[in-house]
C-alpha cells in the first residue's frame, strides 16, 4: 500500500466557481444547520508548497468535465456559510459551480493550506491539514466540512477566522479506502470524536443504494452526549434504515443517558461488531489513544501495520481492519 505521504503528493483538486446558491438541505433532507463532524486522526502538516492557484472558470475554459476536484493544482473554494454545532466544533458550506460534483470517491479525504507566513528565503510557508467532507459526493455545487476548533490548532483557528465569501485553498481526493457496494456482508465500525466522519462517508454510500444490502455496526465514543457529533443525523439514518445499528458510549454521562458509559470496551465490541471472518471489515477512526486502545496505531510510514489491542484480543486480523 502507497504511504500517506505519497499519497498525499500525488493529490490535488480543482477549481470551483463563486456561485452561490440559496440555502440547501443535505442528502436525507436534513437542513445544513443540523450536521456536525471532522475529520480525525492526522498531525497538522507543514509545507512550503507552490503557490500555484487554478479556477474553475479556467478549467472549463479548457473543457474539463464538470467536476470540481482533480489532481492539478491548489484551487481556492468560497465560504457561503456557516453553522456553530457545539462549544467548539462548526460547520463550514463551501459553494461551487452548481452543475458540477465535487469528484470526491467513498472513502476519501481533501486537503486544505492555509498561509502562515514566510520561511527566511521569504518563501511562501503553509500550514496543510486534511479533512473529510461530510456532504454527499454526488451533491453538486457545494461541500460541507465540519471542524472542530482547538485553542491552539492553526488550521482550524484558521477556518474559525472566516466570513462568508471568504476562500479556502483545496486540493484532493486523497483515496483512503475505496468502497464497493457489497464488498463485505457485514462492516463494523468504531469512531471516537471526530472520527465519525470518514464513517459517514461509508454509511450514506450503503444507505443510498437500495442494491447495497451491507449490514453497518457503528461503536460511537465521545466525552459527554453534548459532543456526540451528527447524532441527530445518524438517529435518522438508523430508524430508517434496519441495516444500519449504532451505539453510542460516552466518558461522562449524565443522569438521564440510556447508552453505553465508559471507554469502548471488550465486551461492546464483543456485542456491537460483526465477528470476525472473511466477510467482515471493521473501520476504526478516532484520537491516538483510542486507536491504540482498540487497533493499535498506523505504522511510521503511515500504512496500516499491525492489529493490535481490543481488535485483536477478538480474533481479527489485518485483512479485517483499517484504520483511517
Amino acid at each position: 500500500m502507497a504511504s500517506f505521504f505519497q499519497r498525499l503528493a500525488k493529490a490535488t483538486p480543482l477549481a470551483f466557481s463563486n456561485t452561490f446558491g440559496s440555502r440547501r438541505k443535505t442528502s436525507y433532507g436534513i437542513p445544513f444547520g443540523t450536521l456536525a463532524a471532522v475529520s480525525g486522526g492526522f498531525s497538522y502538516l507543514y509545507f512550503y508548497s507552490s503557490p500555484d492557484l487554478v479556477h474553475l472558470e479556467q478549467i472549463n475554459e479548457e473543457g474539463g468535465p464538470k467536476v470540481a476536484l482533480n489532481p492539478d493544482k491548489w484551487i481556492e473554494f468560497k465560504l457561503q456559510d456557516t453553522a456553530r454545532v457545539s462549544h467548539n466544533t462548526q460547520l463550514f458550506r463551501f459553494s461551487f459551480d452548481p452543475l458540477a460534483k465535487l469528484g470526491l470517491d467513498v472513502a476519501s479525504c481533501i486537503i486544505t493550506r492555509a498561509p502562515l507566513g514566510h520561511d527566511a528565503e521569504g518563501k511562501p510557508k503553509y500550514v496543510i491539514r486534511p479533512y473529510t467532507p461530510i456532504s454527499d459526493p454526488d451533491s453538486k455545487g457545494y461541500f460541507d466540512l465540519l471542524i472542530k476548533v482547538y485553542p491552539e490548532g492553526k488550521m482550524s483557528q484558521h477556518f474559525a477566522s472566516l466570513k462568508p465569501g471568504d476562500v479556502v485553498e483545496v486540493k484532493g481526493p486523497i483515496e483512503k479506502l475505496r468502497y464497493k457496494p457489497n464488498m463485505k456482508k457485514h462492516i463494523g465500525m468504531i469512531a471516537g470524536g471526530t472520527g465519525i466522519t470518514p464513517m459517514l462517508q461509508v454509511i450514506e454510500a450503503v444507505l443510498k443504494n437500495p442494491d447495497d444490502i451491507t449490514q453497518v455496526s457503528l461503536l460511537y465514543c465521545n466525552v459527554s452526549p453534548d459532543d456526540i457529533l451528527l447524532k441527530q443525523k445518524l438517529d435518522i439514518l438508523a430508524t430508517s434504515h434496519p441495516n444500519l445499528k449504532v451505539y453510542y458510549t460516552v466518558d461522562n454521562p449524565t443522569k438521564n443517558w440510556k447508552g453505553g458509559k465508559g471507554y469502548i470496551s471488550k465486551d461492546m465490541a464483543l456485542k456491537g461488531l460483526p465477528g470476525p471472518g472473511e466477510d467482515t471489515l471493521v473501520l476504526v477512526c478516532g484520537p491516538p489513544g483510542m486507536m491504540k486502545h482498540i487497533s493499535g496505531d498506523k505504522a511510521k510510514d503511515w500504512s496500516q501495520g499491525e492489529v493490535s489491542g481490543i481488535l485483536k484480543e477478538l480474533g481479527y486480523t489485518e485483512q479485517m481492519v483499517y484504520k483511517f
